[in-house]
């Protein structure tokens, strides 16, 4: 019945978009769904969220949680690559999700969630954090690594792993956050 539901769900989301679409995917009866912002290049390529780099960053993170991947189930908020074109090359390079696209996908993001019935929804950056809480004015700076109970599963909100490539401050700050997690997914 979940697998009928987010194929179902997959599907529509296909067929309302002219872009490639990068759906969720793991575990449908996962107690942990992961939420990033949107697919990279790598995603669109290979079909499967945080692939690439961003897969590399996973599985540190799975690796200090003590989870397997296909345990889970990974998504994003945004389900396809936001990209600007550079001028002189020609190239695409990633760029945030703009408000407008996040709000055309959050509707899936969020009946992926309810498809899925997870116990813990762990967030990875702003985009995500705002999205599943509804709420625009949350900022991960302020609410990393503290859980917030919503009606039917908690939200644990983290940086985005790529952000300690951009500001290596954060690094020992996410280490703490993800004990933090392992911690609070024993109590669950």
């Amino acid at each position: 019945m979940k697998q009928e539901k987010l194929e179902q769900l997959k599907k529509q989301c296909i067929e309302a978009s002219s872009e490639t679409i990068v759906f969720g995917e793991g575990s449908i009866d996962a107690q942990i769904v992961l939420v990033g912002e949107a697919p990279g290049a790598k995603e669109v390529e290979q079909g499967k969220p945080f692939v690439g780099q961003a897969g590399k960053n996973l599985d540190e993170f799975l690796k200090v949680l003590e989870l397997e991947r296909d345990a889970i189930y990974i998504t994003n908020v945004v389900k396809i690559r936001p990209y600007k074109v550079n001028e002189k090359t020609g190239r695409k390079s990633n760029r945030p999700p703009s408000k407008e696209e996040v709000e055309y996908y959050k509707n899936y993001l969020l009946e992926e969630i309810q498809v899925i019935q997870p116990k813990v929804v762990v967030t990875l950056g702003n985009v995500p954090l705002k999205t599943v809480l509804k709420n625009a004015k949350a900022a991960i700076g302020e609410k990393h690594g503290i859980p917030v109970q919503l009606e039917n599963y908690y939200v644990f909100p983290l940086y985005h792993p790529a952000s300690i490539i951009y500001r290596q401050e954060l690094k020992k700050v996410y280490r703490e956050d993800l004990e933090k997690l392992k911690e609070f997914l024993k109590g669950i």
